[in-house]
This record gives C-alpha cells, structure tokens and sequence, in this order.
C-alpha cells in the first residue's frame, strides 16, 4: 500500500476539491475521499493497475459517490460517516450532467478520459455535457460582486459572467471596498481573488461578509494548493489561475446550484 499511497497523494488536494464541488459542503466532501481511502486500504485491487492514476482515482470516487443509498448504507463507506453522508445525499445530490461538466471544465480531463471516468461511451458523454450547458443557460440571473485588483482579470471575469446571464454589480479591488460594495448592492454570488491590490487579502474581505450574511463565495487563485492542505477549514468552490471560462462557468453553476438548493430548505 506504501508505493499505491505515493502514487495517489499528488492527486488528492484536487480529487478533495472535486468532492467538495459535488456535495457543496467540506466535510461532506472529505468524508466521500476519506471512503475512498478506507476502501483502498481494505482492498488495494480496486486500484487498476491499466490506466492514469489520476483516471482510476476519479473514477474510484464517484463508484463510491453512486454505491452510497439514501439511507446510508453501503459496503464502500465507513461507518461512522455513512449518516452525515447519506443526509447530504438527499438535500444535495448532483446529476451525472454536473459530474459530467466539472470533469472537463474545472478538473481538466479531456472528454475521452472523462468518459471513463464515469464508465459511460464517448457519446453518451456528450449528451451529459449537452445537459449541462442547458442547465446552466437556464439559471436565474443573480447579482454578482467581483473582488480582483488586475482590471484584465477583472475584465474576463465579467465577460464570462454577463455571458451566462448573471450581473456584476461591483469590481472591488481591495477589502475595504469589497465589504462597502457587498453592503451597498447585496450580491447573491461573490467570486473573490486571494491577493489585493493594497495587501489585503480577499479571504479576509470575505470573512468580514460572512460575518453578516451568508453567499456563495468561489475563490480565484495562483496558488491553490496552499488552501487544499486540509490542516483548516478551506473554501467549497475554489478556481486555479489561470483560470477557463468553461471552468469559471462550472463552478458558478454548482455553487448557485447549492444555494437555490439552501434557500429551499430554509423556506420549507
């Protein structure tokens, strides 16, 4: 197990931020790769040795994601994270469509891979994709704040956003801007940089709006392997720089995905 543990490693911090991206939620998340794990560990076969690593590993974790029943029981998952796993199940499931567009679009695997990844034909493949796109065209337009300090950034952050019929409402470059602009227009989405034009951080200007009201937060960054170290809590939605439109657009359409999902259970 020591060389398999070697091989997969590189391949987690990503494969967390998958899971995380699915379920909407970090500890839901991390509990599907910490099934994962155990399951690897009791049973190291389950690993093929006759394609990529990363292929395998992904397509290992959504077997485990679909062998979860609602009510929590499955030979795949340990057990004291069968019950929060199987709640989250029912409030959050994602549509192989979504699975489908965050393998290509935020995960990067070509549409070859990707496809055996969720063991389906090429063809097949493309229709989930289709489904997706239609998904996402027919979202509710919401209001969205920008906080960036490059204007080219910023610039092709509001092109892919107005492009997929959402608003911008403010480009902030710096915290105090940022929490100013988030009280004055109210926002239902933020996508927020780390690293800000006057040394501020934007993981602080969230902060500081979180502390009021609760939004979807996606966080754009250069660096995003120093926030999926699992040492502290870390963001759901989280985007690599440079970044693809395709990608951008994925990840809006789950996070707002899981807030409609929110907004009807705090109604109910």
């Amino acid at each position: 197990m020591t060389s398999l543990a070697s091989t997969i490693l590189p391949q987690l911090p990503y494969l967390r931020r998958f899971a995380r991206s699915l379920t909407g939620r970090q500890e839901s998340g991390d509990a599907y790769v910490a099934s994962v794990l155990e399951a690897l560990i009791a049973d190291p076969s389950l690993f093929p040795a006759d394609e990529s690593v990363r292929c395998a590993l992904y397509r290992l974790f959504l077997k485990t994601w679909d062998s979860v029943s609602v009510n929590g029981h499955s030979e795949m998952v340990i057990e004291s994270d069968a019950a929060s796993i199987s709640d989250r199940r029912l409030e959050a499931i994602t549509p192989r469509p979504r699975q489908a567009f965050l393998l290509v679009a935020m995960e990067g695997f070509s549409l070859e891979e990707a496809a055996k990844v969720l063991d389906v034909t090429p063809a097949q493949f493309e229709k989930l994709l289709d489904t997706a796109s239609r998904e996402i065209a027919e979202q509710v337009a919401t209001d969205v704040l920008i906080i960036e300090d490059e204007p080219l950034i910023a610039m092709d952050l509001e092109n892919v956003v107005t492009s997929i019929g959402h608003r911008v409402r403010h480009v902030a470059r710096t915290r105090k801007e940022a929490v100013a602009a988030f009280k004055a227009k109210r926002p239902s989405l933020i996508l927020a940089d780390i690293q800000l034009a006057d040394g501020s951080s934007g993981l602080d200007a969230v902060n500081d709006i979180l502390g009021e009201v609760e939004v979807p937060v996606i966080f754009i960054t250069a660096f995003p392997e120093q926030l999926l170290t699992g040492l502290r809590p870390e963001p759901t939605f989280l985007i690599p720089k440079p970044f693809k439109s395709e990608t951008v657009k994925a990840v809006i359409s789950q996070a707002l995905f899981f807030e409609v999902r929110a907004h009807g259970k705090r109604a109910a």
